[in-house]
């Protein structure tokens, strides 16, 4: 258990932006879940603007160091691959 002040305040700063964290993280997975979800329905142009957003939320998320930069890479590679699969299909 810490005893200084600025320990115990490192303590309660730590556990905020663990939450705010969490809470990036998991928003970040809906918007992949809701872009998969989109990918199944095979509307175009629905599928390009979820795309959009999902990168720029994913970006954020780098920028901050949420998450490591290359996982965002990875991510993207991966969304981009799916997204010219449906739209190679619909042609």
């Amino acid at each position: 258990m810490a005893h200084s002040l600025s320990a115990k305040k490192r303590i309660r700063q730590n556990e905020t932006r663990r939450l705010r964290n969490r809470a990036k993280k998991s928003a970040v997975r809906t918007q992949l879940k809701s872009f998969d979800l989109l990918l199944r329905s095979g509307d175009v142009e629905a599928i390009e603007k979820e795309y959009r957003i999902t990168q720029k939320k994913l970006d954020k998320l780098a920028a901050e160091g949420t998450i490591h930069k290359n996982t965002v890479s990875r991510k993207k590679a991966q969304l981009a691959r799916k997204r010219n699969e449906v739209l190679a299909k619909s042609k």
